[in-house]
């Protein structure tokens, strides 16, 4: 199998067919897709302005697109080498008891979902390496009242998401699915609230 340098060359590569180039690009999506495989592939396309079935695209536009995505994946991959040195410490003062960043880190093993947003179409538009930035940030400073992507305040809870943690607080302005962690206690529990009088509502 193919891993993400392999592919990222075929993409860049003028001698590879334009089909194989574009569908490199989204291979490289199974090994690092920070909003989700659909959701990074649409915010990918919309930014750089070619259909999400679009199967001659310019080459340029492809190769800008996976230089924000390789961008972002550098970000992504300071902060894993980070936290495995946290971990490695923790470990070694007798804290073996994983916390709620690593059950976090834990899902998004890999690169795949860092900022889920369950709606494919919608997403940041920051490039991926800001939002994660910005949402790495917001892990390492503590607990805010706002989205720590797009610094919205208007947060709701969802109990039918498409992917595990299946259920949490999402951004209505960016889509991200919010790491219960980065919001206040008083924040989350006023945004389950909200949850149980539209419960409520429609009863």
């Amino acid at each position: 199998m193919a891993g993400f340098r392999s592919l990222a060359r075929q993409v860049r590569d003028p001698g590879c067919d334009l089909a194989l180039r574009r569908y490199s690009l989204r291979k490289c999506l199974e090994r690092f897709a920070p909003y989700g495989h659909r959701a990074t592939w649409d915010h990918l396309c919309s930014r750089h302005r070619f259909g999400p079935e679009d199967r001659d695209p310019d080459p340029a536009r492809l190769v800008a697109a996976l230089d924000e995505l390789e961008e972002a994946r550098a970000v992504w991959l300071a902060y894993e080498e980070k936290f495995a040195a946290r971990r490695r410490r923790e470990k070694h003062d007798g804290l073996r008891r994983p916390g709620w960043i690593d059950d976090w880190h834990r899902r998004t093993w890999g690169g795949n979902g860092i900022a889920r947003c369950d709606d494919p179409s919608l997403h940041p538009t920051v490039p991926l390496a800001e939002a994660l930035r910005r949402l790495i940030t917001a892990l390492e400073a503590g607990p805010g009242e706002h989205c720590p992507v797009c610094a919205g305040d208007g947060i709701v809870w969802r109990p039918d998401l498409s992917n595990e943690p299946w259920f949490g607080p999402v951004c209505t302005g960016c889509g991200v699915v919010v790491p219960q962690a980065v919001l206040t206690p008083e924040t989350l529990a006023t945004v389950k609230r909200g949850r149980r009088k539209e419960l409520a509502s429609v009863a």
